[in-house]
């Protein structure tokens, strides 16, 4: 039986009240994603809570509002699962660093922030089947006509975002001198400034930053360095995996992951594997 204080009680009847009113709202407008919602308990401590941790600095997959509110392809998808499992979401914001650690020592359920799943993170925690097509891209200035390919890398100044598969790439560079950032709009930033050379980093999220105007004059090298798929993480042995997967596989069936995708990407989803090459 789970105990709950009383503060925590109200916390979760304004969650239940909050998640039904979105969902009547989103089966009125025929614009807002819907999902097909297992109805919750009528007693809302029976309710799963799923503790969700996410890092808010990697936009378009999550990112702070300007009220505080946290947006974004992630935090709608994890949303749209709870909505379809039967799960409500209680967001804890962590750094990158922090989110494997999190997750490996219990303060979290989930782990949802454009995570690449790969071999050394499976052997420590549990992924859900791939959620989303990456891959690493080198940004450069504008006019930078030096850095052509990943080999010109070498001894020049590259920005990474720290704890992530863009890191790993930069450690096989020679001579380069590698800085590591708390997020990758700040590295963006930087190369923007002039203070780096290259960032390595996510290709959408990279698009993302130039297309939207939050950064400028920085441009895209073609080909990606990678193909990546991100994943939704849990403990080993985790209870939620199972329903989650379900979920995923009812939202990819439905469309409405493919109007999650639209929204902050303006163009079809490409297919997705059931696992990830590791």
């Amino acid at each position: 039986m789970l105990s709950l204080s009383r503060s925590r009680l109200r916390f979760l009847i304004s969650s239940l009240l909050s998640f039904v009113c979105v969902l009547l709202v989103a089966a009125c407008s025929t614009d807002a994603p819907t999902s097909e919602a297992v109805s919750p308990a009528a007693d809302p401590a029976a309710v799963p809570v799923l503790r969700v941790a996410v890092n808010p600095a990697f936009p378009p997959f999550e990112f702070k509002a300007a009220d505080g509110s946290l947006q974004g392809f992630d935090i709608d998808l994890i949303n749209a699962i709870g909505g379809t499992a039967g799960f409500l979401i209680d967001f804890d914001e962590l750094s990158f660093d922090d989110l494997i650690r999190n997750l490996y020592g219990g303060q979290v359920d989930v782990a949802i922030s454009a995570i690449t799943i790969n071999r050394d993170r499976s052997e420590r925690v549990a992924f859900s089947r791939p959620y989303f097509k990456s891959g690493l891209a080198i940004a450069i200035r504008e006019a930078d006509t030096d850095i052509t390919a990943f080999d010109s890398l070498n001894g020049k100044r590259v920005g990474v975002e720290r704890g992530t598969t863009s890191e790993l790439k930069a450690q096989t560079l020679v001579n380069a001198d590698v800085k590591r950032f708390a997020s990758a709009p700040q590295a963006l930033q930087d190369l923007a400034a002039g203070r780096l050379d290259a960032v390595i980093n996510d290709a959408p999220v990279t698009l993302y930053a130039i297309q939207s105007g939050s950064v400028s004059g920085l441009k895209l090298l073609d080909p990606l360095l990678s193909e990546e798929f991100y994943g939704i993480a849990v403990p080993k042995d985790s209870p939620y995996l199972e329903p989650i997967n379900a979920a995923l596989t009812t939202l990819i069936d439905n469309g409405t992951y493919a109007q999650i995708y639209q929204r902050w990407f303006a163009a079809e989803p490409p297919p997705l594997p059931d696992t990830a090459p590791l």
